[in-house]
């Protein structure tokens, strides 16, 4: 809180199935919330889905990285229900590797033992922590339409058979409760903006500029607390020209609440 004991006001704008449990979290750091997405989450099927699940169940798979919770349940969308056990045993006889602590919860709770996870939650971290042993291995993944393409490029580099299929996407809303957080932010009515990803950024200066509050909403920013997920998400904003205040050394949003608080008590 302020001085008047004001709660400081956040802006979440992850997708809407995020809502009420980040919402939550937050709230629990002693934030008050605007949740309104300014992305959303699609489910997809490639050409290249049928290929990858038939390398987990046939056993082909060295290594299987999932990158998100959004992930998981868009592969397990796409396998017939009744396989679904036999999936989950396919997958534990290969080496599942988590992109960080939520993934790796979600697979657990499904029953799939996770063989470990990389010191650093991003592309570059997986790379970093599987390089040294991938080298002829077949490695599968499925992830989002927007995935780092460092990921796959990185493995390929370290001498693996890498095998991709995108199984969810990402679009971008644009209707009156998006047109809502920008006025509210043009009106001074957010105190911290939590950016998740690069899409969310681009997404929310999409819908300024469409609103002709492209210049207004950088000085909103400039006095405002600009809190990034990771790298990749404050280099994004860095394009459009916004200094962010603060990083997590871990990518993950409990860890995004806890240093914007933290920034805010300094």
């Amino acid at each position: 809180m302020d001085q008047n004991g004001k709660k400081p006001v956040i802006a979440i704008m992850r997708p809407e199935s995020y809502v009420v449990k980040s919402r939550e979290l937050a709230e629990s750091f002693g934030f008050e919330v605007v949740a309104i997405p300014m992305i959303e989450i699609e489910g997809m099927k490639d050409e290249y889905f049928d290929a990858f699940a038939e390398n987990i169940f046939s056993g082909t798979s060295d290594y299987t990285i999932f990158t998100s919770a959004n992930g998981i349940d868009h592969t397990l969308s796409k396998i017939p229900e009744d396989k679904h056990s036999d999936f989950i045993d396919a997958l534990n006889k290969t080496n599942v590797v988590a992109i960080g602590p939520t993934t790796r919860k979600q697979l657990e709770d499904i029953g799939i033992e996770v063989m470990g996870m990389p010191g650093v939650y991003s592309s570059e971290g997986l790379v970093e922590y599987l390089c040294p042993d991938v080298k002829g291995k077949q490695i599968d993944t499925a992830r989002s339409a927007y995935g780092s393409m460092f990921l796959i490029s990185g493995l390929r580099d370290c001498g693996a058979n890498v095998l991709e299929t995108k199984v969810y996407t990402l679009t971008l809303p644009k209707g009156a409760l998006q047109d809502e957080l920008i006025n509210k932010s043009v009106n001074g009515e957010i105190d911290v903006f939590a950016f998740t990803s690069s899409m969310m950024v681009r997404s929310f200066f999409d819908r300024a500029e469409a609103l002709g509050a492209g210049e207004s909403i950088k000085e909103v920013l400039a006095n405002s607390l600009i809190a990034a997920i990771g790298i990749p998400t404050a280099n994004t904003l860095k394009e459009f020209d916004v200094e962010v205040n603060v990083t997590p050394d871990e990518y993950t949003f409990r860890e995004i609440l806890r240093v914007a608080k933290e920034a805010l008590e300094n």
